[in-house]
């Protein structure tokens, strides 16, 4: 019989319990398929493989597929010594990248990673979400894949931050249990089958009543990310106190013009509009008016910064841009 190269099939960490794709054809080709030490029973049960001999053993066998959780398991280190082909799980890049962000942050890693904090990152959230919230907006789909990876880069980095605390430590993967917690928590109806929703304004209220009951919230207030921008605050205490049935002359009635702002952004709330949206949206199409305004004087031979009321009247567009 002619001696064939063995075959080692390394698990990802991750995914303990799946064979990588690119082993499945090996597998069911093989005559014989070992598990080494440390294979979930779920996945030695489901290729029926047998439990590894000895390593010297293993080598002399011939066309032999050995499925490892890692490459320094003793059969694993020996086929591979002795020229055993090696198929090996990709990490999954959500994986790869908290890699990443611990290299950044360890000794010998990149200096400017690891001298950040909590406090001094906080610029960057800010910069990198409204960068994605512009992508949004003009729907630009490139943009929106790049500036979603800018925001989980802030997350994996202040997650790392926190795991180095010397008190109260919390991980990433502590991060995605309790985020997993609350979304399985506020949709019991999908995951139990209690508290059937069927609409989504009735799964928004249900929302805000699970989390005032989880945070044992005392005040409407209790939640409102006071520091966010003022029509995005206006609109949300509005939101709030029109679901808790407080009428709307209650809300600040003074004639100084943030007083009327506020009951603006606070009504356009109320009525299922977004108001820091509603004003960017009109703040964008001014910023292009403006522009081609301008544009449009210097064709004419004309300088912005020269021009009068009437100078912008002449070039102003009549129609959005």
């Amino acid at each position: 019989m002619t001696w064939r190269s063995a075959t080692v099939v390394l698990c990802s960490p991750a995914l303990p319990d799946f064979l990588p794709a690119a082993a499945l054809g090996v597998v069911r080709a093989a005559e014989t398929v070992y598990a080494a030490a440390g294979l979930p029973d779920s996945l030695r049960v489901a290729l029926d493989a047998k439990p590894a001999p000895h390593p010297e053993e293993l080598t002399k066998q011939s066309g032999v597929v050995l499925v490892a959780p890692a490459a320094h398991e003793p059969g694993a280190t020996a086929l591979i010594e002795a020229g055993a082909t090696v198929i090996e799980a990709p990490a999954p890049p959500l994986v790869r990248a908290v890699e990443v962000m611990d290299r950044l942050r360890s000794p010998g890693g990149c200096p400017w990673d690891g001298a950040q904090t909590h406090d001094s990152l906080r610029r960057y959230l800010i910069e990198e979400t409204y960068e994605l919230l512009e992508a949004i907006e003009e729907q630009d789909r490139s943009a929106m894949r790049e500036e979603l990876g800018d925001v989980l880069l802030q997350v994996l980095f202040h997650a790392r931050v926190a795991a180095e605390h010397e008190s109260d430590a919390f991980d990433i993967d502590d991060v995605a249990k309790h985020l997993v917690d609350k979304m399985v928590g506020r949709h019991q109806y999908l995951f139990a089958g209690v508290d059937r929703v069927d609409s989504a304004d009735q799964q928004q209220v249900r929302w805000e009543e699970l989390k005032q009951r989880e945070k044992q919230r005392e005040s409407l207030v209790d939640g409102v990310a006071l520091g966010q921008p003022a029509a995005a605050l206006a609109g949300k205490l509005g939101q709030r106190t029109g679901r808790a049935g407080v009428p709307f002359d209650l809300l600040p009635a003074e004639d100084d013009e943030g007083a009327r702002l506020f009951r603006i952004a606070a009504a356009a709330s109320r009525s299922g509009v977004d108001p820091e949206g509603a004003l960017r949206a009109v703040a964008k199409d001014f910023a292009e008016r403006l522009r081609a305004a301008e544009q449009a004087a210097r064709s004419a031979g004309r300088d912005p910064a020269e021009l009068d009321a009437d100078g912008w009247r002449e070039f102003w567009p009549t129609s959005p841009t």
